[in-house]
This record gives structure tokens, sequence and C-alpha cells, in this order.
């Protein structure tokens, strides 16, 4: 069986090759298994998970550390619906993934056949592309259209969803048919700025007194030049999960540990690939009330949301920022130099090592701090480790106590689940380098069985579960805000090692901060390993604090909520 060298999914798996794909992620089944088959014949590796939406969340953190497409290969029925999840944390991480799904042969398509359900209908909502294709000799045609808009051709990258009939894939397809055009890779589109918009910038610039910086997606493939724009401009900067890593920490632009201030204090604001959602208070006046905008992106999705530019900038973000310093020269800005070494001075006294560590190791309750695992980590990683945080309350700590220049997390969709996955794909993408996942209990539970993936296929990545047996960011909202009612928040100080352990990993327990460092070490020299660490639910994290797990009417912290309701004359 599957012997046709030019059946359709023999075709399907040489357009992955010729697209540069080395690697699937996925798990089988028999709608999908001509795929399967012809994918390992090419010799293009096949990392088989343990569920279908770990398997998209692997592809997407191989998509966004190698810089390319992330594919996914599922079958029919639940094994497309299980993908939803993770395609949707794909389309608003904007992040380019192909999933390939399995669906019914056409002779048995409306009469109850096997894992028969109207997969299209169900992913259309958060795929750029979705279609079956059910022509033989366009299923090429399809995939090259499929890969295109995942890569953004036509507005946002995210994710493309195509579905093949089995029959369809046992077809034979003649070569002349299949045009080396749909085949051939694309090369990137690197779109000009307008100099009209580029001149508007530099004059908002020029004016400006408080500018900052704020970063996203967009501005990954940009950083010599974000840098000659800062340092041009003495402009402060911000980066968001984005964009870690883009501006080295010691820059004298960053003020990360004063966002919520320089957010309130900034005169203009340059948004570069990056949309105003929530994490970014919408651009609202009421977070931003002195401040006019520039926004810059490759993309139309990244410019119109919430609060409009002037200029908006479509273009590729590198070259438009390289338009712009070029375009300013040596003309002197209106910079108000005390109020950015000022604001640069606060940040430094924040985040300095000394005054991080006067964070206790234990909490009141005598179980660990979580930030006693990020100094562990601080002190044992090697500095070009991989870090991937996965959590609620967890993620609160990590923006914070994580310094990688590499950094994957929940992202804007809150995605939790995703650190065991990203773990596992960041490990086999980049082999040479450490990767480091840091999740809370609850996250872990929901793709713990992935450790297994990482022992098959040899992903030498460490997972520390920060083990406070608890939603804390819930519970906490509970105990503060419903009467001291905590239902259906808690969970166990379960042994996780001992679950590790049973799976093929290295594992420990720790409940003496004291001991991180050395298990954080031995976990490394053994990964994969795992650390359980018996964390305290009393450490309340800033985003807890914050409000953000009250879901305020307005704002998603409660301090920018009320200054919206003032702004909206509200009591």
């Amino acid at each position: 069986m599957n012997g046709d060298p030019h059946s359709c999914a023999a075709w399907v798996a040489q357009f992955l090759k010729a697209r540069g794909i080395d690697r699937i992620f996925g798990l089988q089944g028999g709608h999908i298994q001509p795929i399967w088959d012809h994918c390992a014949r090419l010799g293009i590796r096949i990392v088989d998970c343990r569920h279908e939406g770990a398997a998209v969340h692997m592809a997407h953190a191989h998509a966004e550390l190698a810089g390319t497409l992330g594919v996914a290969v599922v079958t029919a029925g639940p094994g497309v619906t299980n993908t939803v999840t993770a395609i949707a944390n794909a389309s608003l991480a904007r992040v380019p993934v192909l999933v390939i799904g399995g669906c019914t042969s056409r002779p048995q398509a409306n009469m109850g056949p096997l894992q028969d359900i109207p997969h299209v209908d169900i992913i259309r909502p958060v795929a750029r592309y979705c279609r079956t294709a059910r022509v033989a000799d366009q299923v090429i045609r399809e995939l090259d259209e499929a890969v295109a808009r995942a890569m953004g051709d036509l507005g946002e990258p995210g994710p493309s969803y195509i579905e093949i009939p089995t029959d369809v894939l046992r077809t034979h397809v003649a070569p002349d048919l299949v045009l080396d055009d749909w085949m051939a890779p694309k090369p990137a589109r690197r779109i000009p700025p307008d100099p009209g918009a580029v001149a508007q910038a530099v004059q908002a610039i020029l004016a400006a007194k408080r500018p900052l910086v704020v970063t996203g997606r967009g501005a990954r493939g940009a950083a010599p030049e974000l840098l000659r724009l800062l340092d041009a401009t003495g402009a402060l900067y911000l980066d968001t999960q984005e964009s870690r890593g883009l501006v080295p920490p010691d820059h004298p632009s960053g003020v990360g540990a004063m966002r919520g201030v320089v957010l309130g204090e900034a005169d203009l604001v340059i948004v570069v690939g990056r949309k105003l959602d929530y994490q970014l208070g919408y651009g609202s006046p009421a977070v931003y009330p002195r401040a006019r905008f520039i926004r810059i992106s490759d993309n139309a999705g990244e410019l119109i949301d919430n609060r409009r530019g002037a200029p908006e900038i479509l273009a590729d973000p590198a070259l438009a920022l390289a338009a712009v310093t070029d375009a300013l020269g040596n003309q002197a800005t209106a910079l108000d130099r005390p109020w950015a070494e000022g604001l640069r001075a606060r940040h430094l006294s924040r985040s300095s090592p000394d005054t991080r560590r006067e964070t206790p190791g234990r909490s009141e309750d005598g179980k660990v701090h979580p930030a006693a695992i990020f100094d562990a980590i601080r002190d044992v990683a090697d500095p070009d480790y991989i870090a991937i945080a996965d959590g609620g309350d967890l993620l609160s700590f990590a923006r914070v106590g994580l310094e990688a220049k590499t950094y994957l997390d929940a992202g804007a969709f809150g995605c939790l689940g995703v650190g065991v996955p990203f773990a596992v794909a960041a490990s086999l993408a980049c082999p040479d380098r450490q990767v480091i996942s840091i999740s809370g209990d609850g996250a872990f539970g929901l793709n713990a069985m992935e450790i297994d993936t990482a022992v098959r296929h040899g992903a030498k990545a460490v997972f520390i579960v920060s083990n406070n047996a608890a939603w804390n960011i819930e519970r906490h909202d509970q105990a503060e805000n419903y009467g001291g009612r905590v239902v259906g928040t808690l969970l166990r100080h379960s042994d996780y090692a001992a679950m590790a352990r049973a799976l093929g990993l290295h594992a420990e327990r720790v409940e003496d901060p004291a001991d991180l460092p050395g298990a954080l070490r031995r976990a490394l020299d053994n990964a994969p390993a795992l650390i359980d660490v018996v964390t305290s639910q009393s450490a309340v994290s800033s985003d807890a604090r914050k409000g953000l797990g009250f879901v305020p009417d307005y704002q998603p912290l409660t301090a920018w909520d009320d200054a919206e309701r003032r702004r909206r004359g509200l009591p």
C-alpha cells in the first residue's frame, strides 16, 4: 500500500520537503496515514505527541524559534477538534502554522462515517485559511495558498487549516499537473515605507519631549534598526512578551520595571509590530492621557486596532525604522532628559539583583516563594538559555524574574498548557541551548503527558513545576472579592516528580529554597528532567494584586479600570 510515488499524499510530502520542512508534529490516525508514511519515507522527522493540541503548540513554538512555518498533521474528528484551542492561540499570536487534517473519503461523506464532523466550519473563525481540498490535482495549489496565507501574504500571519479526504490522498496525480511554481519556496515580501509617512513620523519625534517605543511580534527581525532609533532619539523602551530580547537589558532606554508610570507620562508612543490589546490598555486615553501614537507594522491588523496612529506606516518594520532614523539624521529632539534619566534610574533600582533578592526564599506559611525559582535560574542557567513560562499567577512572577533573551509564554490568549509542548519543540529546534520551562501546577497538568514525548524524542528540556496546589490567581480573587468562598480552585501538592520518574525523566521534589540551585544543575546535566517545587499559596503575584483575575468592566487591571471610569464620568 501507498507505493505510488505520484499519489496526492506523496505530492503533499514532497511539497513539505521542498518548503524546507524538516519535522512535523502530530498524532497518528488512519485518515492521514498516507501523508504520514510518505513524510517518513522522505526523511521528514515525525514528532508524535500525546495530544493533538500539544502538536499544534509544538508547531507554534517551532515556527517562533526557527523563523519558519510550523506544521502539524492530525487525524479526523476529535483529532481535528482537539486542535482548536492551539490554533486559536497561534491566531492571536500571529504565528505561521499549517495544520493538515484528515477527513472522511468522498464516497462516505454525509453517510455517518467514522470521525466525520464539519471541521472547516469549526476551525474557520480562528484560521487565516480553512478549506477541504477535494480535487487531487489541485491539492498542491491549495497547499501553496494555505502556506501563503499562514505567512501573512493577505494580512496578518497565522494558522492555516487544510484537510484532504483519504481517497483523494490515494489518487494518482500526473507530474505535469503539479506546477513547479506551486512547489517552489517563496521569498519573503518586504514592503518599503511611504516617504511622506516617514517625514510625518520624524516631525512627531522631533516635537516629542517624552517619547516611548513599544514593540511586539513585528519587530523581531528589526533589532539593529530598533537600537539605532533608540540611540538616535533617546526614547524610552518597553518590550512585550512577543519581543523579549530585542534590546539588551543594560541599554539606557529600557524601563520595563516602570511600565505603568511611563505609559501614563509619555507624550508620543511609537508602536512597532504590536496590537494595542488588553496588555497595553487598548491604547485608551485613560492609560495614555498625554500621548499621540505612531503605528508601524507590516500588516494593517497591527495598525488600526483601538487607537489610530498619526502616521500609520504599513511597511516592513526594519525598513521603516531605518528610514525614520536616517531621516532624523543629526536633528536635535526636544527630549526631556531629566524625565528619561529619572525613569531609567528608578527602573534600575527596582530591577537590581539586590532589590530582587529582598524577596524571602520562603513565604509566611514556610513553603518556597515562587521568586526563589527565578533566583536559582538566574544563578545557574547559561546566558543564552531559552525560557518558557506557563500559568496564570506564575506568569506574573515570571515576567519579572526571567531574564532570558529568548522567551515564550502563554501569550495574549492566556493559553495555559503551552509550557511543556513549547519546551519540547524548543529543545528539538535548538538542541545546543538549555531550555527551561516554568509552569504552575494547574497549567502543567493540561499537557503533562508530553514529558513522555520529551523522553521518546530526546528533547533535553528541564520542566519546573511551581506546585502551590491551587489555581492561585482565581483562588485569591475568590478569597478577596467573593466573601472568602474558595470553590473549585484548590488542587493538591501532588508528587509530579514521582510521575516524571515513572515516565523516564530525572526528577526531584524540592521543599527547601536552598536546594533549588543544586537541583537545577542536576536537572540540566540529566535532561529531560523535572523539578517539582512545593510553593506557597500566600505569595500573591502583582497581577493578582492589580485585579487581573477579577475581570473589571472596562480594562484588565483595576487601576486602569478606575481611570477609564473617571474618563467616562462613571462612579
